[in-house]
C-alpha cells in the first residue's frame, strides 16, 4: 500500500474518533467529481482489522476511481440517444414502486399459515415427487468416555419408548456424554451420523435392516447410534422429512394466486370508479 493511503486510511480513523467533521477532505478526483473522505467514513466495514481496513480503502479508492473513469468516458463518447435514460429509469421506478406495493398488501392482508392437514393434502397428492435422494434415520447418537460409558444401560434406556427411561437417558447424558444428539423424534440423513464415529460400515442397507444399534469404539471414547427407524434412496420420502418443503411450494402457490388476485382487484376497482378510458381505434 503506497505511503499516500496509508496517510489517508491514518486520517480516516483519527477523524471517525471526532464528533464533527468540519471541512470535508477529498481523497480523489476524475473530471469534475471528488471522493471524499466522509464518503469513504460511511462505508468502511467496522469489523476489518486494521491492515485489512488499510487494504479495503485503497482497493474502494481505486475502483470509485474506475466507476469514474468508465464514466467519464461514456458522457464523452455516446451519442445523445444512447445518453437518454429517462425511460429505463422511469421504468425502473415504476417496477420497483409496484413491487413495493404488492410486496407490502402481502404483509398485511395475505394468509401464511400453512396447515398440517394442507400438507398432508398436497403430499399424498404428489407422492410420486418426494423420493429420498440419500438414506436417512431416526436415531440417537451419543459419545462416552471410556471409563464411564455403560453400553447396557445406554442401549436398554434408547430403545425404551417409556418417556421416562428416555429422560434417565437424558439425565445419564448430560452427566457422562462428550455429544449427544436425539433424532428420535425427526428425520436425518444417516451419513451426518456416520461422519462422527470411527466405525466403518460397507452395505448401510443390509447392516441396517440386520441391527439396531451402531457401536464403536477409539482409545478414548465409546461410540453409540441407536436407530429407531430408517428409510433408504430412492424410497418414498416420510412426509415429515418433506414437510418444510410442501410449506414452502404451498405459500409459493398461494403467494402467486394473491398477486393474480391483487392485479384482477385493482383492474375492476379502475374499471368501476372510471378511472382509465379504452379507445375504439378505427382502421
Amino acid at each position: 500500500m503506497s505511503l499516500k493511503y496509508l496517510y489517508i486510511f491514518c486520517l480516516v480513523l483519527f477523524i471517525s474518533a471526532c464528533s464533527e467533521v468540519k471541512n470535508q477532505v477529498p481523497l480523489a478526483q476524475v473530471g469534475d467529481k471528488l471522493l471524499f473522505l466522509e464518503d469513504v467514513k460511511k462505508v468502511i466495514p467496522g469489523r476489518l482489522s486494521e491492515s485489512d481496513s488499510s487494504i479495503w480503502v485503497d482497493d474502494f479508492i481505486k475502483k470509485w476511481v474506475q466507476k469514474e473513469l468508465m464514466i467519464l468516458n461514456a458522457e464523452a463518447n455516446l451519442t445523445h440517444a444512447q445518453k437518454d435514460v429517462s425511460q429505463e429509469v422511469e421504468d425502473y421506478r415504476n417496477s420497483l414502486l409496484i413491487y413495493r406495493y404488492k410486496k407490502a398488501l402481502m404483509e398485511q392482508k395475505m394468509d401464511t399459515t400453512i396447515t398440517n392437514e394442507q400438507i398432508n393434502a398436497y403430499y399424498k397428492g404428489h407422492i410420486n415427487e418426494f423420493v429420498l435422494k440419500n438414506d436417512i434415520v431416526k436415531a440417537i447418537y451419543l459419545k462416552t468416555p471410556l471409563e464411564v460409558a455403560n453400553p447396557e444401560t445406554i442401549k436398554s434406556l434408547s430403545m425404551d419408548e417409556d418417556p421416562q427411561k428416555l429422560e434417565e437417558l437424558d439425565e445419564y447424558c448430560i452427566r457422562y456424554a462428550k455429544a449427544y444428539d436425539r433424532f428420535d423424534n425427526k428425520w436425518v440423513e444417516v451419513n451426518q451420523l456416520l461422519e462422527q464415529i470411527p466405525e466403518e460400515i460397507d452395505n448401510l442397507e443390509r447392516f441396517l435392516r440386520r441391527n439396531k444399534f451402531i457401536e464403536s469404539e477409539d482409545t478414548d471414547y465409546y461410540y453409540f447410534i441407536c436407530i429407531r427407524d430408517f428409510r433408504f434412496k430412492g424410497e418414498n420420502a416420510p412426509v415429515e422429512f418433506v414437510s418444510s418443503a410442501i410449506k414452502n411450494i404451498l405459500l409459493n402457490q398461494r403467494k402467486i394466486s394473491f398477486l393474480k388476485k391483487i392485479e384482477a382487484d385493482v383492474y375492476q376497482e379502475g374499471m368501476e370508479s372510471n378511472k382509465f378510458r379504452l379507445y375504439n381505434i378505427q382502421n
